[in-house]
């Protein structure tokens, strides 16, 4: 079973002006949408833990996203598949162990044989910068390295997903 705890990272960051923007940028999108943005967070391969997915999970819920943890060591025809079952806006790979070069163009993918390129896939972790063009030119709209704010990676998705 996988848990997320809500409201311990919007109990730090709540006075964050990048914070307050994400989650109102949230409500934007709900209201035009009906919805909150939808993100599903994925470990594919053999990436050992997922403490920082779960971090990036729960900031992301607290800034107004609807979140879905993957379980670990999914597949990527695993994780398209149940990011396409759960309808999600955005499909966000967490990745620590060098898999980013072969496992997120997979799940890009298996989305467009399910006929869901139109989810948004987002690469975040240990990923060097030298591999970056690899993933814009196979198709991932955003990355997000170690270090990054996550009001500001919840900000620029919502962005993406806007047309801006």
């Amino acid at each position: 079973v996988i848990r997320t705890i809500s409201g311990v990272y919007s109990s730090e960051t709540k006075q964050d002006p990048d914070f307050v923007k994400a989650q109102q940028m949230c409500e934007e999108f709900a209201k035009r949408e009906g919805r909150q943005p939808r993100i599903m967070i994925a470990k594919m391969g053999q990436d050992g833990h997922d403490r920082g997915a779960k971090v990036v999970a729960t900031g992301y819920a607290d800034c107004g996203f609807d979140v879905d943890m993957g379980p670990l060591f999914q597949t990527p025809a695993e994780a398209a598949r149940m990011a396409v079952e759960n309808d999600v806006h955005i499909l966000g790979v967490s990745s620590l162990a060098a898999g980013h070069k072969t496992l997120i163009p997979q799940v890009i993918e298996e989305l467009k044989k399910l006929g869901r390129e139109d989810i948004l896939v987002t690469a975040g972790g240990v990923i060097p910068a030298q591999d970056y063009d690899f993933l814009y030119k196979a198709g991932v709209a955003a990355i997000f390295g170690p270090g990054t704010r996550i009001p500001l990676s919840a900000i620029k998705m919502l962005e993406i997903l806007e047309g801006e």
